[in-house]
């Protein structure tokens, strides 16, 4: 509390030196219920009436059971005269942020995208039915992982049950330069971005929302997929492989995230402290890209083997919300690279999770390749898949480095007067395969 009121008197101060616009806006991250707000409006409110009414309040969901309750706190937020009373004071429009990348980390590939997805849609009802705008600001990074993939499919996709009137996303660290880098990235992403919304305008009418029956399978999906990757995250060994088999303790070495590797001050790794960039990056060092596809193979596989096959090919083919979710996890699946680390594989702690990690990926490849009819990943967009194949053979020989610098530093005793160097090699390796990688951060 007490680094709360301190932030607020300094945005006190910015505003008294720079008029009310220089900050104007003030996200709650982890937003869990209606009090985390009021909380906010009382710290605000002891600064001045005026000074309060001039900050726009921004509930940011992030977890899958907030994106679940996330009606319910702006019902009891709207329900509120003085809440209302804030929001009508910014012309009726409640700005939501969601959390693409801690949303995959706590629930997964699939069951987090499709709960922001549903959570969108309810909030859409919910504000109109007040009286009110909603802006959604989705928490977006360069990896399908992290909200990331094919951004004017993503925003193309979705339909009139889904407010439209401004895309608000959030583009950090290194998808600023690998996007906007130079005059002719920059000019195709905002294109991307720019088009999809004038579309969405134009063409509302005709962009068809999800069909019932659909929403109904894509919610077994989720519910399959999530099952599956609580289990993965709950093994007994999980965390320890993040600690040992992979360079995650190195990211505080690097200043790739823009804050610590993890939340809290505690020694022993809690996943509910690991902030999502250094989960996903991780990932994406050891070319297993886990976040992207874990749990979406198992899920397909349960529906097809309910005799939901065709549904799924046609979901494929109609929904194009369906088929940017497929799209992006094959470009997962296309930078996944299992033969990096299979020394893992008979590793007598680890190995069990490698090798369940690996028919994870299998049996997702071998499912979206059989509801998608393509005999490879990303068939029909074979510029992006030539342009991963390149960057990721640009990538291997550091990435054969760094597995082999993290294999010494499991295996040479603690006071090798050579671990210093095989350590700093390891942090080395990290800007150099994310750079090339594009959108691995």
């Amino acid at each position: 509390m007490a680094d709360a009121v301190r932030l607020v008197r300094a945005i006190q101060m910015i505003n008294i030196q720079n008029g009310p616009k220089a900050i104007e806006r003030y996200i709650i991250s982890n937003t869990q219920k209606a009090e985390d707000l009021a909380i906010l409006k009382f710290l605000l409110s002891a600064a001045g009436p005026d000074f309060y009414l001039n900050i726009k309040p921004i509930p940011l969901f992030e977890t899958i059971n907030d994106l679940e309750n996330s009606v319910d706190t702006l019902t009891t937020l709207f329900s509120n005269p003085k809440y209302y009373h804030w929001i009508s004071s910014h012309h009726h429009r409640q700005t939501v942020m969601l959390g693409f990348s801690d949303g995959t980390k706590d629930g997964g590939y699939l069951m987090a995208n499709i709960a922001i997805h549903q959570a969108k849609v309810r909030l859409t009802s919910l504000c109109r039915q007040f009286g009110i705008e909603p802006i959604f600001f989705d928490g977006r990074g360069g990896p399908p992982a992290r909200g990331g993939g094919d951004t004017h499919l993503y925003y193309a996709a979705q339909g009139a049950d889904i407010a439209c009137s401004e895309i608000q996303i959030t583009i950090q660290g290194q998808t600023i330069s690998s996007k906007f880098g130079n005059h002719q990235a920059a000019r195709f992403n905002l294109e991307q971005l720019l088009t999809a919304g004038i579309g969405r305008h134009l063409f509302r009418n005709n962009i068809p929302t999800i069909q019932p029956a659909n929403k109904e399978l894509f919610s077994q999906l989720a519910e399959i997929a999530y099952q599956k990757y609580l289990n993965l995250k709950n093994h007994p060994s999980f965390t320890d492989y993040l600690l040992h088999a992979t360079p995650l303790p190195y990211y505080a070495e690097t200043n790739i995230s823009s804050r610590p590797a993890k939340r809290g001050r505690t020694e022993k790794l809690s996943l509910d402290d690991l902030r999502a960039i250094p989960f996903v990056g991780t990932w994406a060092q050891m070319k297993q890209n886990v976040p992207g596809y874990y749990g979406f193979g198992t899920a397909l596989k349960h529906a097809i083997d309910q005799g939901y096959l065709d549904q799924l090919k046609s979901a494929f083919h109609q929904s194009k919300f369906f088929r940017a979710l497929v799209l992006n996890s094959m470009q997962s699946l296309a930078k996944t690279n299992f033969k990096l680390t299979a020394h893992l594989s008979q590793d007598p702690t680890y190995g069990t999770i490698w090798q369940d990690l690996k028919a994870e990926a299998d049996l997702t490849k071998e499912m979206l390749l059989k509801i998608t009819g393509y005999s490879q990943l990303l068939q029909e967009a074979p510029t992006n898949r030539k342009s991963i194949a390149i960057r990721e053979e640009m990538i291997l020989p550091l990435a054969v480095i760094q597995q082999y610098a993290l294999h010494k530093t499991r295996t040479l005793p603690p006071d090798d007067p050579t671990l210093p160097a095989y350590k700093k090699l390891i942090v080395r390796c990290f800007f150099g395969n994310i750079n090339a990688g594009r959108n691995s951060a």
